[in-house]
């Protein structure tokens, strides 16, 4: 039978008078357990109190979405406390090793509160922990898990513009050969200083063009009367020249002066080489503009996570949205307009740079589920005596009354299982009154909109 004095080996218990411990273990169930014996199963209900005095338990389970393993050493208190809201044991536990334990009924608990007051502030200190190191873990799990689902995106942005860059290189060195040969070949040519004027120009010319791309009917429309311009001159094999010229937006009247003043093969060597430069100038302009994303790209990650920044400074909130929006693009871009409406000077805020980003990216986040990807996010920057109110609305289907009241509360959400953790919203609100603020939310159909209220930083305010 197990003595007093065990149990006063046992931190939580330690101190407690023996009457007390002489009570606790008459109406506790000593339990021995064989190594591989099951204690519980995940989802059996929550009816005991554990406090395990020799061996050793480990607790596993799916929680979230995710597996956790949980290990119970000689002194810890588990399962199920005084005041404690568990229905249901969360992970499955077996012994590890021969073990011994008192099992303390749930039912005799308010027995308990009148016989042991102290060992009751101590069990509900323990819970406190328990909900508190619980939260920091999920906490944590949602932060990683949003990070995953950005750098997940990020990847896919900056894949795009990298693979289209890769790509044009590629061509690049097929075309600077063409390029090679045909010179070689005007190069034997008897060319007269004019001709060879003539021919430059028009390089220049169609290489130099800053005219917008023809929209697709245009272009198909310019590349058949190229074609048969080609052809009218005897080029037929020229065809496939048509649709890198007309990408540039070169007229078919333009060409005629080679024919006009040149000899079919020399003017069938001048066109190659013209043709080719066309196809550099526009490789040249895709990768000046892909290399220009994956720039416009990092410069936004390293604004959104103050990189290479002091922690603590007077953060412009526009430049912070827009940052947000350049992270999420990813989500954007497939059927989400974005309306903005911003002040004509910045307004600052004295914070912690990074952590008003994460209020911005749950907000539009969570407006961007909520439409289900499709619709309008307005997102308006104003003034308000000393505050800086940041709206962030959506035209989605709106929060139904009855949930509404909730949505601020940890580990509430309405999505499914391992979707989420009900800790954006959660963590919205701790940011925002970390830094003084304030905020607030109106919903019906077709009109959801949160306002933060946040201080001005220094003379602004």
């Amino acid at each position: 039978m197990v003595q007093p004095s065990e149990l006063l080996r046992v931190p939580t218990f330690a101190d407690l008078p023996e009457d007390q411990l002489v009570w606790f273990i008459s109406q506790a169930e000593e339990w021995q357990l064989k190594a591989g014996d099951i204690l519980s199963h995940q989802g059996d209900p929550a009816e005991w109190m554990l406090v395990l005095l020799e061996g050793e338990l480990q607790g596993r389970g799916e929680f979230g979405g995710e597996s956790v393993a949980i290990s119970i050493m000689p002194g810890q208190v588990t399962g199920r406390l005084p005041f404690s809201r568990m229905k249901q044991i969360s992970v499955g536990f077996r012994a590890v090793r021969d073990s011994l334990a008192l099992r303390f009924p749930a039912a005799k608990f308010p027995q308990l509160v009148q016989t042991m007051p102290e060992l009751t502030t101590r069990l509900v200190g323990l819970m406190t922990d328990r909900v508190r190191e619980f939260t920091r873990l999920e906490q944590q799990r949602d932060r990683l898990a949003a990070l995953g689902k950005l750098s997940a995106g990020l990847a896919h942005e900056l894949n795009n513009p990298a693979s289209a860059a890769t790509r044009a290189t590629s061509q690049l060195r097929d075309i600077l050969k063409r390029i090679k040969d045909a010179s070689h070949d005007l190069g034997r040519r008897d060319l007269t200083p004019a001709q060879k004027q003539e021919i430059e120009k028009l390089e220049t010319s169609f290489t130099n063009l800053n005219d917008p791309p023809p929209d697709p009917l245009t272009r198909s429309a310019l590349e058949d009367q190229l074609d048969s311009l080609l052809r009218s001159h005897g080029q037929n094999d020229l065809w496939q020249l048509s649709a890198g010229l007309a990408r540039r937006n070169v007229r078919p009247e333009i060409l005629e002066t080679l024919f006009a003043n040149l000899d079919a093969d020399t003017a069938r060597a001048a066109l190659v080489r013209i043709a080719a430069s066309v196809e550099v100038a526009s490789l040249l302009n895709e990768i000046e503009s892909s290399t220009s994303r994956i720039s416009d790209l990092v410069r936004a990650i390293k604004e959104y996570t103050y990189m290479d920044q002091s922690p603590v400074q007077n953060v412009d909130i526009v430049k912070g949205l827009e940052s947000t929006l350049t992270i999420l693009n990813h989500k954007l871009k497939h059927g989400v307009a974005v309306v903005r409406d911003y002040p004509p000077a910045p307004l600052l805020v004295n914070s912690f740079g990074s952590e008003l980003n994460q209020i911005w990216t749950n907000l539009i986040d969570n407006a961007i589920d909520a439409m289900h990807g499709k619709g309008e996010i307005r997102v308006r920057v104003n003034r308000e005596d000393t505050c800086a109110v940041v709206e962030i609305g959506d035209n989605g289907p709106g929060i139904p009354p009855e949930i509404k009241a909730h949505i601020f509360e940890p580990f509430f959400t309405t999505k499914g299982v391992g979707e989420g953790t009900g800790l954006g919203l959660d963590t919205v609100q701790r940011i925002v009154k970390k830094h003084s603020g304030s905020i607030q939310v109106t919903s019906k159909p077709g009109d959801t909109q949160f306002r933060v209220w946040l201080p001005l930083a220094g003379p602004a305010a």
